[in-house]
């Protein structure tokens, strides 16, 4: 909390004055144990008898405080670290032990280095705190802002006073900021720069000439804030808005605790505003000025502990003045701030809930604080924007305040409990943004919104019209959200509020993903993302349920957090949340059948070939509709996009589209609409037209030296090229193309060489060490001996490789495949681990499917993803003699789904027990080799 200008955390050090204890009031421990300061001024005058020069004695002051100052932070460290929540002793305890080193440093500097006798009336000399020391808000690694003020122009005794205190705050590690400044410099950069205006509002006297504290703060007072208050909260709302563009979203799953939306910045920007326009000097003072209730007070107070108590322990851990809890750090902080394991979630998980919860609450209080502060310095619009501005006509029960929609009576509105539902739909209907003081009687009055109201007609009608009807379900929603409506009318969905998901995959809270999901459906209603999503916007356009779509993505996520599957436990959620908001049980059946399978479609377009047609048809039979197919798709889509920012690509988008149009040509034909014979005959005849001016003979050779699974598996672009490839080859040689792949954000890399033994391991092995990531891949065995593959691959950044790169890389694949280069060894640097994902946990699971496909087992090995991972798998396979036909490459973040379509060598299945047994006790031991190698 800010402290008042008048009083210094350690009154202790006046000129020419021996040290005093300080009262034990607010720190984390005795002030003794901190720092004694009779004990150092005895130690300091014992070194001063000794007659030393001033260098040796300076030094021996700083071997002396250095000491002194070691053991005081080791003790503050070790009592937080016992008393974890204690922020506010904590930052005083810190603010403390600066105040003693910095009017240690003064009085050596004045009584001993430099001392004056009769100094002049220029020669005089006050010592500030500003910045966060001077709010007394100091954490493990703050810096400590100094000003250094004097009458006139610096002096030479001013100046070696100030070179002095600096060397001996220097030497003893201190990040030390300063500035020396006269009265009138103060004044002048004051009205210049805001933030050097700001550090200005803070500053706290700690020694020197008093005279010259008075007239400072006087004339700061009468000169440059007093009328100037508007400007100021201007200023600093323009800050706030840059910084929070600069850092990102409150849920962002990596939040910046200083300077991200809703951390200390934002209460601290409160407070500074409230602080030049109530000239407060604590944030109590506010609940008797009307601009804060007593318990938004204690929102405030809650919010400052937890957020300075998580920076306090970020400082601990790193050694660093570290802002931005990265997930390694998460943990650590986590488990110092006693977080356990329950419920099914980690202590992380349960400890970043808190965290963005209490992000949620600094929002509040933001918007309540300058709602206040906008009646009072609200300037009137000019008089023709005031006659020509077109204001929204709004019901009777409500009114307009600063183009806000306000109550225009509380106990009237009250008296309807629906009303806690209807200013939504009001506001939407109007445009206007909700009045700080409505949401404020929304929020204390949640406790109305009981069983009746979510049993009223009218109720539900409101609720669904707000997400199907006005426009805009994404304000509403994150409206609702924040202030408790939301989870008031649906309690299902408060376990989810404020829920991280402790892994790299997901960017946002899972409240926050499932209002960016229907964000989502939104804009493509809207015809925003018509060339993006072609076939989404396509299917809308066609006709749909959307309120069946809605509740679905509404819902689709609800049973997150706990032991069991999310699917199975949100589909028994959505069984008793449906019918409560008025769907017939119809629509509540195929609602309950999205939430249960909402994963199925990604997961078979991500995970299995869908070249293969066993995939189409299980799929089409799990659908079984065209109009679950349509809304399936709608909310895949939605739901990749809801991820993160960077999550949706050509890729997923180039197999959702291939296997909607398959499953539906099954849907609507019967299942033999996809027989290999019959995409084997098409693609020879699209092959032909391509390859027009190719001879007859060598036309027919191309055509009949493949198998079926070749032509079924590959798109007649890549046909085209194998065949180029393959025209004319020798047993010796190795052809390779590569080509960017605009469509699949990917680059196209095909092989053609003589087939043997292992040689995807091989191929896979070359791509990993270019660094480059292979999202997906098919390897093919010709009648005449050949082997022809397919990867596609992307850079470390997910992207297709520009063409200047791919020269280097097929040059680095020609020395890999000539055996220059041996994969296993050079790898290993590639292999390792970044250090902000090691806390993650990724159990790994393999499982054998001889069910997926007609003529392949598909082996599907989960685990952490990393450079090497599919050279490792490909590689034990090999050694086992296991041919691979295709490789199907999904990553979540750190997690990875690698899918293998095998036969054994005699091109069978592996339906034997102990033949997979012992092939996962060898993809097992390959996967803990691997992952020692990155651990180390």
């Amino acid at each position: 909390m800010t402290l008042p200008q008048n009083v210094s955390v350690a009154p202790a050090f006046k000129l020419s004055a021996p040290f005093r204890p300080l009262p034990k009031r607010g720190l984390i421990c005795d002030p003794h144990e901190i720092f004694s300061g009779e004990t150092i001024t005895d130690a300091v005058e014992t070194l001063a008898a000794k007659g030393m020069d001033n260098r040796a004695f300076r030094g021996e002051v700083v071997k002396l405080l250095s000491a002194v100052r070691k053991e005081a932070v080791e003790k503050i460290a070790a009592t937080f670290t016992g008393k974890p929540f204690e922020s506010r002793q904590m930052t005083r305890s810190y603010t403390w032990l600066t105040d003693c080193l910095v009017g240690s440093a003064y009085l050596i500097a004045t009584k001993y280095l430099h001392p004056l006798q009769t100094p002049t009336e220029g020669e005089r000399l006050a010592l500030f705190a500003v910045g966060g020391y001077g709010r007394g808000e100091m954490a493990p690694q703050s810096d400590v802002d100094l000003l250094f003020l004097t009458p006139y122009k610096i002096t030479p005794w001013a100046e070696s006073v100030i070179e002095s205190m600096l060397y001996i705050l220097w030497d003893l590690r201190l990040k030390v900021g300063h500035a020396s400044r006269t009265v009138k410099d103060c004044l002048r950069l004051g009205r210049e720069d805001q933030t050097i205006r700001t550090s200005l509002l803070e500053n706290r006297f700690l020694d020197g000439f008093p005279p010259l504290n008075e007239e400072l703060n006087q004339r700061l007072q009468d000169e440059l804030f007093t009328g100037t208050e508007q400007e100021f909260i201007e200023a600093k709302l323009a800050e706030r808005e840059a910084r929070h563009l600069k850092q990102g979203a409150r849920y962002v799953v990596e939040p910046n605790v200083k300077e991200g939306k809703g951390g200390l910045r934002d209460l601290q920007s409160l407070f500074w505003i409230a602080k030049y326009v109530y000239h407060v000097q604590e944030v109590s003072e506010l609940v008797d000025k009307d601009a804060l209730r007593r318990d938004e007070l204690e929102m405030f107070l809650r919010a400052q502990k937890f957020l300075w108590a998580v920076r306090g322990h970020l400082h601990l851990i790193t050694g660093r003045p570290v802002e931005v809890l990265s997930f390694d750090v998460q943990v650590e902080v986590a488990e110092r701030m006693g977080y356990r394991d329950k419920g099914g979630r980690r202590a992380v998980e349960h400890f970043m809930q808190d965290y963005f919860r209490q992000a949620t609450s600094v929002g509040d209080l933001t918007r309540i604080l300058l709602t206040r502060l906008e009646a009072i310095h609200a300037k009137s619009a000019p008089l023709l924007e005031r006659i020509f501005r077109r204001r929204p006509r709004v019901k009777s029960e409500y009114t307009v305040i600063h183009n806000r929609l306000a109550i225009a009576n509380d106990t009237t509105f009250l008296n309807d409990k629906v009303n806690l539902l209807r200013i939504f739909e009001e506001g939407l209907r109007t445009g206007l943004l909700i009045h700080p003081d409505a949401m404020r009687l929304v929020t204390r009055n949640l406790q109305l919104i009981d069983e009746d109201v979510r049993k009223n007609k009218e109720a539900r009608r409101i609720f669904l019209d707000l997400l199907l009807k006005h426009g805009n379900p994404e304000r509403a929603l994150r409206r609702m959200n924040e202030l408790g409506v939301l989870a008031a009318f649906i309690p299902e969905f408060e376990p989810i509020v404020a829920m991280m998901q402790f892994n790299m995959y997901h960017s946002y809270t899972v409240d926050e993903h499932t209002i960016q999901v229907v964000a989502n459906l939104d804009r493509i209603e809207r015809d925003e993302l018509t060339n993006e999503l072609p076939l989404s916007s396509d299917i809308l356009r066609s006709g749909i349920n959307r309120r069946v779509l809605m509740v679905a993505l509404l819902l689709h996520d609800i049973g997150k957090g706990r032991d069991i599957d999310h699917s199975i436990l949100g589909a028994q959620i959505t069984r008793r949340v449906a019918p409560k908001l008025g769907l017939p049980k119809s629509e509540c059946e195929t609602v309950e059948w999205l939430v249960r399978h909402h994963l199925l479609m990604s997961d078979m377009a991500q995970k299995r070939d869908i070249a293969d047609p066993r995939t189409v048809r299980d799929f089409a039979k799990a659908v079984s509709t065209v109009d679950r197919l349509n809304l399936l798709t709608v909310l895949t889509v939605c739901d990749i996009r809801g991820v993160g920012p960077d999550t949706w690509n050509n890729w997923k988008a180039v197999l959702l589209r291939a296997l909607y149009r398959q499953t539906r040509l099954v849907l609507e034909n019967g299942l033999e609409a996809i027989t290999r014979e019959n995409r084997g005959t098409e693609a020879k005849k699209m092959l032909r037209t391509e390859l027009s001016n190719w001879a007859p003979k060598d036309l027919k050779l191309e055509t009949g030296r493949h198998y079926d699974p070749y032509w079924q598996g590959l798109h007649t672009t890549a046909h085209k090229v194998f065949a180029s490839l393959l025209h004319g080859i020798n047993d010796d040689e190795i052809r390779i193309d590569l080509h960017p792949d605009e469509d699949r954000d990917a680059t196209r890399v095909c092989f053609a060489l003589a087939d043997h033994p292992g040689i995807f391991s091989r191929l896979a092995g070359a791509l990993a060490l270019v660094g480059a990531n292979v999202v997906d891949a098919r390897t093919f065995t010709s009648k005449d001996g050949y082997a022809t593959a397919a990867f596609w691959v992307q850079d470390s950044d997910g992207r297709p490789y520009e063409s200047s790169r791919l020269p280097r890389l097929r040059k680095m694949i020609d020395r890999t495949l000539a055996g220059e280069v041996v994969p296993g060894e050079a790898i290993k640097s590639r292999d390792a681990i970044k250090k902000r994902e090691r806390a993650f946990k990724v159990p790994t699971t393999i499982t054998f499917d001889n069910e997926g496909s007609e003529i392949y087992t598909i082996i599907e090995v989960d685990t952490r993803d990393r450079a090497g991972l599919l050279f490792d798998l490909t590689r034990t396979l090999a050694n086992v003699n296991v041919y691979i036909a295709s490789a199907v490459i999904a990553t979540y973040g750190e997690q990875a789904v690698d899918s293998f379509y095998v036969k054994d060598m005699f091109g069978l299945k592996f339906y034997s027990t102990n033949k997979q047994r012992t092939l996962e006790k060898r993809l097992l031991a390959a996967i803990e080799k691997g992952a020692e190698r990155a651990r180390s």
